[in-house]
């Protein structure tokens, strides 16, 4: 399953960070950030709490770059 989520980065450097924090997330399949659009598409492992999943990508991205956002 495909999420998109928009996302409050400072810089395409800053988004490069949480792009490869969240591809360290368990459950994460592949997520890709795109500075220019604010957005962050995150495809989920087969039968991942999408919601668990999503918290932890967050508390990951904030480990890298601590002044993100992502509204889920």
């Amino acid at each position: 399953m495909k999420k998109t989520y928009k996302i409050d980065v400072d810089c395409a450097n800053c988004a490069n960070k949480m792009e490869e924090a969240a591809n360290k997330t368990n459950g994460v399949q592949k997520a890709v950030v795109n500075f220019m659009t604010l957005k962050m598409i995150v495809e989920f492992e087969e039968g991942a709490d999408i919601k668990e999943v999503m918290k932890n990508v967050e508390k990951n991205c904030k480990k890298v770059e601590s002044d993100c956002e992502i509204f889920l």
